[in-house]
């Protein structure tokens, strides 16, 4: 099966992206756009995996998730793959906030799925990114990076890792779809120091 690891950002984020993305659909008729169920940010690629890979993978990443905080994130702005959107074959948002942190989950996923035996990923490089449409052929979308450019979702919090399969199209299925096969909570924040309630201690409300 083919498998990823990903951040699903909750339905009121994707819908803000949505709306502000709609009025732009038009403007480069050779991308297809993806479908909002489907919108993610990518921490790892693993490929076709099987059966016995995935039973060494599953505790690898309960393990991997365990060890990380959960994400204050937030969407904004625009980009290309190839850079510079003139011969682009993917157009995307970005990711803000924890960012650091956020490479270092991306980390700890891949490195999981290594030692399972997973297949090495072509593009080991962690770009942090939601892909928002595609084209077959490269295509100038550099009408759209200006747009792009003045989007800034709200804020939200990153709290588990999802490892998806991904489902090509082929007989009786003419899309691709997603599935979530497991998921696994991210650390919930620690109480400040001294304080059991975790509570500020300069008297605030």
């Amino acid at each position: 099966m083919r498998l990823f690891v990903a951040l699903l950002p909750p339905q009121e984020v994707l819908d803000e992206l949505e709306a502000f993305v709609e009025p732009l659909r038009g403007i480069v008729p050779e991308l297809r756009w993806t479908r909002s169920e489907l919108l993610h940010v990518t921490l790892a690629f693993f490929g076709d995996v099987d059966d016995r890979t995935l039973e060494k993978l599953l505790p690898r990443l309960e393990r991997a998730a365990a060890r990380h905080d959960r994400l204050s994130l937030s969407l904004a702005g625009g980009g290309a793959f190839p850079d510079g959107g003139a011969h682009a074959r993917v157009l995307w948002t970005g990711l803000y906030g924890d960012r650091r942190d956020l490479a270092a989950l991306a980390s700890s996923t891949a490195a999981a799925g290594r030692r399972a035996g997973t297949p090495p990923d072509r593009h080991s490089t962690f770009r942090p990114h939601l892909t928002l449409a595609r084209s077959r052929h490269p295509v100038d979308v550099r009408p759209l990076l200006e747009p792009m450019s003045s989007f800034a979702g709200q804020p939200w919090t990153a709290e588990a890792v999802h490892l998806v399969q991904s489902r090509l199209p082929a007989k009786g299925r003419t899309q691709v779809e997603y599935e979530s096969l497991e998921s696994w909570p991210l650390r919930a924040p620690r109480p400040e120091a001294g304080r059991p309630d975790g509570g500020r201690l300069d008297g605030g409300g």
